[in-house]
Order: structure tokens, then C-alpha cells, then sequence
């Protein structure tokens, strides 16, 4: 039954989308008190820290917004942003060809901050250890997604569209434009949620480390003692 209650919570949020993550109440022992547990979705889990976008041409501001939020705490969304670059930027063109890096160096440093681009080779990727913006090239798309994390194989990636994601290092390489846009200030937070990017949502992952739970750790899940007889 419990199994069957989880299942529902997670297709809800899944078809619904919603950003908070839910309470899910379940037996604890001893004395049969009541917890509560976080249940989250898939949805919530794959834009987890991440500033969606909502526009056509506003990836730009998401992944903009994403750093702001989680690396300096600033409380600004994707619209305050549009609203601040549009300021600076032919409302006309940025619909057509959406925001540039100019654009948002323009609204940064509107705030106070500084904001710059750098060309880097790629096995300097590694080395870069801030969240970044990048623009990269899908399918013919030019997109600004937010590059949290390089290591020797993979690139993690916040996609404002795709939400939490990672490539396989040269693939990166091949769509990547060779430019980083780094956003500088006080407040940073260096130990950001963008550093630590959660895990694909895969269960190729758990092949290899696959075993049996024990009793405890079902109970620290919600079940009680009566569900194993």
C-alpha cells in the first residue's frame, strides 16, 4: 500500500509539475509515532537548483538566474531578469536571435557585480571551478545552458530546458563554443548546490552496486516491523 501511495505522488508531480516537493506521511517505530518524509519527483529532481525556462528566447536569463540564485543568493527570477536586460538590449532582435553575452554583462554589472567572458582550451575545463555560463550548439540550437562541474569524463550541466544533465567530455567539447562566462562578486557562495550536481536519474547506475536491503534500512524508509511477516 505504501508502495502504491509513493507511485501516485511521484506520477502527480510528474504530470503536474509541481516545484514543491511533497510530505509523505509513514509509520515509525516504537509506538507507531507518525513521520514525514520528502517524496520528490522526477520533475523536481532533474531541475533541482536550477531557474527554468519559460520563453523562447530566455535561456540567457535562466542560466543567468540559476548562478545568481544558488551562487550569490540573489532573490531574482527569469522575468526580473528579461526585464532588467531589455532595458539594454532591441526587444525585437532579442525575440529573433535572444539575449547575448553583452546583454547579460550589461544587466551583472547593473548589479553592482562584474561579469567576464574567457576563451579557454578544453582540458582547462577541469580547472574551472565556479558554475559558468556556456553556449553551446544542439542540433543547430544555440543555447545558454550553465556548466557546474568538468571532470576527465563527463561535463554536468544545469540546461534550463533539459534540466540537470551530463555529457560525455567530447561530445561537450564538440557543441561548446570554447567560451566561458564567469560571473564575479562578493557574496559568492563557494559551497553552492551548482558544485554538487545530483546524479543522472538512471538505474543504469545501480547495476553494479545492486544488493539486498536489510531490515533497518526498510524501516528507516517507513516500513514497520508487521509489513515483514
Amino acid at each position: 500500500m505504501r508502495a502504491l501511495l509513493l507511485s501516485l505522488l511521484v506520477v502527480l508531480g510528474v504530470q503536474t509539475g509541481e516545484a514543491a516537493a511533497a510530505q509523505m506521511a509513514v509509520a515509525a517505530l516504537p509506538g507507531g509515532a507518525v513521520i514525514y518524509k520528502p517524496v520528490q519527483s522526477i520533475r523536481e529532481r532533474r531541475f533541482a537548483n536550477l531557474v527554468q525556462q519559460k520563453t523562447d528566447f530566455s535561456c540567457g536569463a535562466a542560466a543567468l538566474g540559476t548562478i545568481l540564485k544558488q551562487a550569490y543568493w540573489l532573490d531574482v527570477d527569469e522575468s526580473h531578469i528579461i526585464e532588467g536586460m531589455l532595458a539594454n538590449a532591441d526587444e525585437a532582435t532579442v525575440r529573433v536571435q535572444g539575449f547575448s553575452m553583452l546583454d547579460m554583462k550589461r544587466y551583472v554589472e547593473s548589479l553592482g557585480m562584474r561579469a567576464r567572458g574567457y576563451k579557454i582550451p578544453p582540458e582547462s575545463l577541469t580547472s574551472v571551478s565556479i558554475p559558468v555560463v556556456v553556449l553551446m550548439d544542439i542540433r543547430g540550437y544555440k543555447h545558454f545552458v550553465v556548466m557546474q562541474r568538468a571532470e576527465k569524463d563527463w561535463v554536468y550541466i544545469g540546461d534550463p530546458v533539459l534540466g540537470n544533465k551530463r555529457y560525455k567530455f567530447d561530445d561537450f567539447v564538440k557543441g561548446w563554443n570554447g567560451i566561458i562566462f564567469a560571473v564575479i562578486g562578493p557574496g559568492y557562495d563557494k559551497a553552492n548546490a551548482l558544485l554538487l550536481p545530483p546524479e543522472p536519474l538512471t538505474a543504469k547506475n545501480q547495476l553494479n552496486s545492486f544488493k539486498p536491503i536489510d531490515d533497518a534500512q526498510l524501516m528507516e524508509f517507513g516500513f514497520i516491523q508487521s509489513d515483514f511477516f
